[in-house]
């Protein structure tokens, strides 16, 4: 057996609380931490360990002897089996809860940070069917579920469309039905999968590299527009057939792209997605501001709650409207467009190209005139000299990605010393380090978690920071 790798069966155990990274915690007999996917505060369970450390222990429960009076009967089939919505048996306002002392436990408990009293999570309004964006992946080695015999299965039965399996690069569990976006992305995805085996074009082996479909990336606006892009990993014969049917089985899609993608990887980050039908982006609306999104533009995948986090980043910044306002990993000019109506000018930077067009197109389109846009990595754009060219910023709104800001940006912002910054991150853990840096020249006056990923463990948290004088 590998090292770490046990087989204990702990019988009886009481859940306690929500633990990070989605799991709950218990105490096995002998006093130590046990972390357990799948399990609600209250459930009394038999636990199969399978992994030991020094000061912990990992298991998995083999069965529910008592079920806790707070436990709700998961609404998805793939439940347990699909990595993602692992607290479907979670009463939301626990939810909220537990995301709520997540963000305590990274800011206070294990980052030391003086805060103010951290309110509950904001509620998003949709728990079901709340994101814009999906991300569906081809495999002709789909995860065999445990009632199905592998060898009866034809090469046919063993293909999938749909999500990666934890910790199995190449697995992709077959998906029937998912919560997560509104239709008609089920419906896409089912189509595109039967058109595929019964045209015989193969599916991607992640191992092999072999196969042609790759994966398929639904796109749905609040008005209904919709967006599709097929990824292949070459060019072949029936690719224009393939379009043609699913864009005559969907009159809805109103922009059907296709990429041809050859590398490893599934992202679409660095190829040219090429327009096969239809309008060359689709748009969302907030407070009368428009905003095209294309096949590569990044937005918030919960537009609802995007609203609701914007709206926290915009009240955090305290505009009077002579403040010149930096808006840092800008993306296509979201926030930076929300809060200009309240600001001198806005400076935003983003280093993702393409986003940087739309959000220079979607100033225009607004009628906005006070924001300007650039594109490039965030350590190289912003230096010393951007500053002194555009002006010394009152206010810094900063949404990094997970990793959170390199220490030069980090630098630059002490250097800069506007008089506040807004600090949103989507990783409570790396907003913690990057706001010890910052704790040279500020001080946290408010702090507001949002829920924008509900039964997820991840949480948005949004920092006001003042200048110490």
């Amino acid at each position: 057996m590998a090292r770490n790798k046990v087989d204990i069966l702990l019988e009886d155990v009481v859940i306690e609380a929500v633990a990070a990274e989605g799991k709950a915690i218990a105490h096995s007999p002998d006093g130590r931490v046990v972390f357990v996917p799948f399990a609600v505060p209250g459930d009394v369970v038999d636990i199969r360990v399978f992994k030991k450390k020094k000061n912990y222990l990992e298991g998995r429960i083999e069965r529910i002897k008592t079920p806790s009076k707070d436990r709700l009967e998961p609404f998805c089939k793939h439940f347990g089996l699909c990595g993602g919505c692992k607290w479907q048996p979670l009463p939301y306002p626990i939810q909220l809860e537990a995301k709520t002392r997540q963000v305590y436990d990274q800011l206070v408990r294990i980052g030391h940070l003086e805060v103010p009293e951290i309110p509950t999570a904001l509620p998003s309004e949709r728990t079901i069917y709340y994101r814009n964006k999906m991300e569906y992946s081809a495999s002709d080695r789909r995860w065999i579920l445990p009632d199905e015999d592998p060898e009866a299965l034809t090469p046919k039965q063993r293909c999938g469309m749909g999500f990666h399996v934890g910790k199995f690069f190449d697995k992709v569990l077959d998906l029937e039905e998912c919560f997560l976006q509104r239709e008609p992305s089920n419906s896409i995805r089912l189509f595109i999968k039967d058109y595929a085996l019964e045209h015989g074009i193969p599916f991607y082996n992640l191992r092999e590299k072999t196969g042609l479909l790759r994966t398929v990336f639904v796109r749905t606006a609040e008005n209904g527009q919709c967006m599709v892009i097929a990824c292949f990993s070459s060019e072949f014969e029936g690719r224009e057939a393939f379009l043609d049917a699913v864009s005559a089985a969907f009159p809805q899609i109103t922009s059907l792209y296709y990429v041809i993608n050859p590398k490893v990887n599934d992202s679409i980050s660095d190829q040219d997605p090429i327009l096969y039908k239809g309008d060359e982006a689709i748009y969302e609306e907030m407070e009368g501001l428009r905003f095209k999104i294309g096949p590569k533009s990044f937005y918030q995948t919960n537009t609802l709650q995007a609203y609701t986090l914007y709206k926290v980043a915009r009240d955090f910044a305290c505009l009077s409207g002579k403040e010149v306002v930096y808006d840092l990993y800008t993306g296509t000019g979201t926030i930076a467009q929300f809060v200009s109506a309240k600001a001198s000018k806005v400076i935003g930077i983003e280093y993702v190209p393409e986003a940087i067009e739309d959000a220079r197109a979607n100033a225009e389109a607004n009628g906005i005139s006070n924001c300007s846009f650039f594109a490039g990595d965030m350590k190289d754009v912003l230096t010393a000299e951007f500053i002194a060219e555009h002006g010394r910023p009152d206010v810094m709104i900063v949404d990094p990605p997970r990793a959170g800001m390199h220490p030069d940006v980090v630098k630059v912002i002490l250097n800069a010393a506007p008089e506040r910054i807004v600090y949103v991150s989507c990783n409570p853990a790396s907003q913690a380090r990057d706001l010890a840096e910052l704790a040279q020249k500020y001080v946290i006056e408010a702090v507001q978690p949002v829920d924008m990923f509900p039964h997820t463990q991840h949480v948005e948290n949004v920092c006001k920071l003042k200048l110490i004088k």
